[in-house]
């Protein structure tokens, strides 16, 4: 497997997300850091069409400012209803600043104005999916990994749950009856789209 080193930082300020990667890189030996470690690092045009791209466009001005490797995630929530939104805007959904309860009151506002959105024919009406791009490079801004991961699930009417954070209180997973914001960070990552995107880089470096 590709050597890391003791230490990466992961190109967000999100503190939900950093706390979700922490686990999963602590099980490799691996520190992770965040842009919250580092205020100063300005901020960061995410301009791509796609998951994939903002990530590699986030973790390459990383890696260059700083001087070295980084990794970016880039995810959201693709409705099938709403043709693929929120997308690659899934973050800013509701406009800036960015807000989980005003981006969520919209997705539900946009999804109500559809035939037959309502109570309990919601879960048939509304599937979706959690995708997240994973973009690792090293401190030259050279990709070292580019990797993806997806969760199926259906978007409820009403939010259930405290944990998690984005839409994960709307994100509902039949097979385990239960929201994202109602797993445990464990119970999460074993599933989520950011875990299989992980995994997906652990065995992606394991061939190089």
């Amino acid at each position: 497997m590709k050597n890391l080193g003791s230490e990466i930082v992961v190109a967000t300020r999100n503190a939900g997300k950093v706390k979700e990667l922490e686990p999963l890189f602590r099980q490799k030996g691996i520190e992770v850091k965040s842009l919250l470690d580092y205020p100063d690092m300005p901020d960061i045009i995410e301009d791509g069409d796609t998951f994939a791209a903002n990530a590699l466009i986030k973790a390459r001005a990383i890696a260059l400012h700083l001087g070295i490797p980084a990794l970016a995630d880039d995810s959201g929530l693709c409705v099938d209803r709403l043709n693929g939104e929120p997308g690659v805007y899934s973050a800013r959904y509701a406009g800036e600043p960015s807000n989980d309860e005003a981006n969520n009151r919209k997705l539900l506002e946009e999804l109500s104005k559809l035939p037959r959105f309502d109570g309990e024919q919601t879960r048939s009406l509304s599937p979706a999916r959690f995708v997240s791009a994973i973009c690792l490079v090293d401190a030259g801004g050279q990709v070292v990994s580019a990797v993806e991961g997806s969760c199926e699930g259906e978007i409820l009417s009403s939010p259930r749950g405290d944990k998690g954070f984005g839409y994960d209180p709307l994100f509902y997973i039949p097979a385990m009856d239960k929201t994202m914001a109602e797993l445990s960070i464990d119970q999460k990552n074993a599933i989520s789209h950011r875990g299989r995107a992980i995994q997906a880089l652990w065995d992606d470096l394991e061939n190089k």
